[in-house]
C-alpha cells in the first residue's frame, strides 16, 4: 500500500516535470509571425522585416526593396519558399494571402522645387521678387522620392544667371541623417520677370473709354513693359491716347483721362466771383478732360476765352478781381482873397462793388 503512494507521487511530480519543461521551451522558441504590411527604409527587405521572432535570420536580406515611395506584394507562398531557404520553418501565417511591402521615402513636389529655385535667383543680377520670376526649367520638372534619411533643408550651393540670355544654373544639396554623402540636385533653364498688367481684349481706337469688359489681367515680361504696366483697376473708365490691338499689354502713358469737353462742342461758360454767377452759351475750340486749360467761344460776344474744364460740358472762365481806386489828395489851390480852399481826398468805397463785365 505504500509502495502504490510512493509511485503515484512520483508519477505526478514527473508530469509536473514535464509540463513545465513544454511551457519553458514555447516561451525559449515562439513561433514566427508573418506580417501583412511591411515599410522599410533600406534598399533591401530583411527576414526580420517580414516575420517577428525570425531569431538569427533577422538579418538575412531577402527581397530587393520596391522603388521609393512605392509598394510592392509577395504571394505569402512565396514568401514562405523563401524563409525556409534560411532555416526559417513554422511560421504562423495568419491566414494572409499576400504581403505588402512599401518603401519608405522623402517626397518633393515639384512645385517646391520651381519655388526654391525661384528664390535662390531672387534678387540676383537685377532680376525681382521670386514670386513675379517665370522659369522655364530645360527638363520637366516631376516630383522627386528621396531616401528617407535625406531629412535636411534644401541649400543652394551654387546659382548662377546670366542677364542678357536669361539662363540659370542652381545646384541644391540636401544633408542625409545617417552621415550618408549629401544628396545634390542641378536645374538649369531660363528666368524671365514678370508683372501683373492690364491687358486689351479687343482692338480699341484713339479718344475711346475703356470698359470692364475691354481688359483682363495677365503677367507679362517685365521687359514687354518696364515699370509703366497699367493695372486692371487704373484702366476702366479712362480714355485712349493712341489704337491698340488686341493681346497688348497697356501702360500708363497709353492712358488719359476721359475728356469732358470735345471740340466744336457746345459748352457752358460759367463766370464765378464773390457775388456773382453767370454762365453764357460757347463752344468748344479744343478737347480737354478735368482740369485742362481750352479754348472756348463766347457765342454772344463772339470773343475767344481760355478757360478750366471743371465737368462735362462746363468750362469756367477766369473772373478779373476789380481793382478800387486808390485815394487822390487834391492840393490847395492858390489863395483867392481872405478865403483858402480846404485839402479833400476822395477814397473808393467798398459799399457800392463794381462788377466785372462778362466778355
Amino acid at each position: 500500500m505504500i509502495f502504490r503512494s510512493v509511485l503515484l507521487a512520483t508519477a505526478l511530480l514527473a508530469a509536473t516535470a514535464v509540463a513545465a519543461f513544454g511551457q519553458d521551451g514555447d516561451d525559449a522558441v515562439a513561433a514566427p509571425v508573418l506580417h501583412a504590411n511591411v515599410a522599410v527604409a533600406d534598399s533591401v527587405v530583411r527576414i526580420g522585416d517580414i516575420v517577428d521572432n525570425a531569431g538569427t535570420a533577422a538579418q538575412i536580406a531577402i527581397y530587393r526593396a520596391p522603388d521609393l515611395g512605392t509598394t510592392g506584394s509577395l504571394p505569402t507562398a512565396q514568401v514562405l519558399s523563401a524563409l525556409q531557404a534560411h532555416q526559417v520553418i513554422g511560421v504562423d501565417t495568419r491566414d494572409i494571402k499576400a504581403v505588402s511591402i512599401t518603401r519608405l521615402s522623402r517626397s518633393i513636389e515639384a512645385r517646391e522645387i520651381r519655388l526654391q529655385v525661384a528664390r535662390a535667383l531672387e534678387h540676383r543680377n537685377g532680376l525681382g521678387d521670386a514670386a513675379n520670376l517665370s522659369l522655364t526649367f530645360d527638363r520637366d520638372v516631376q516630383d522627386l522620392q528621396l531616401d528617407a534619411a535625406a531629412t535636411g533643408a534644401i541649400q543652394p550651393i551654387a546659382v548662377r544667371y546670366e542677364p542678357r540670355s536669361g539662363r540659370f544654373d542652381v545646384g541644391f544639396e540636401i544633408a542625409n541623417d545617417n552621415n550618408a554623402p549629401p544628396v545634390k540636385l542641378r536645374f538649369t533653364g531660363t528666368a524671365i520677370e514678370t508683372v501683373e498688367a492690364a491687358v486689351l481684349t479687343r482692338d480699341v481706337q484713339r479718344s475711346e473709354i475703356l470698359k470692364s469688359s475691354d481688359v483682363i489681367t495677365e503677367r507679362r515680361p517685365k521687359a514687354e513693359v518696364g515699370n509703366d504696366a497699367a493695372t486692371r483697376g487704373a484702366t476702366v473708365g479712362m480714355q485712349m491716347r493712341r489704337q491698340l490691338r488686341a493681346g497688348q499689354a497697356l501702360r500708363t502713358a497709353d492712358l488719359a483721362r476721359p475728356d469732358l469737353v470735345q471740340r466744336d462742342d457746345n459748352v457752358t461758360l460759367i463766370y464765378e466771383s464773390t457775388g456773382l454767377y453767370l454762365t453764357i452759351r460757347g463752344k468748344a475750340l479744343d478737347s480737354g478732360a478735368e482740369g485742362d486749360t481750352v479754348s472756348v467761344l463766347n457765342l454772344q460776344s463772339k470773343r475767344t476765352l481760355s478757360g478750366v474744364v471743371i465737368g462735362r460740358g462746363q468750362v469756367a472762365i477766369p473772373v478779373a478781381t476789380p481793382r478800387l481806386p486808390m485815394a487822390i489828395e487834391i492840393p490847395a489851390s492858390s489863395k483867392v482873397g481872405a478865403a483858402e480852399t480846404p485839402t479833400a481826398s476822395v477814397t473808393a468805397s467798398n459799399s457800392s462793388p463794381i462788377a466785372p463785365k462778362a466778355e
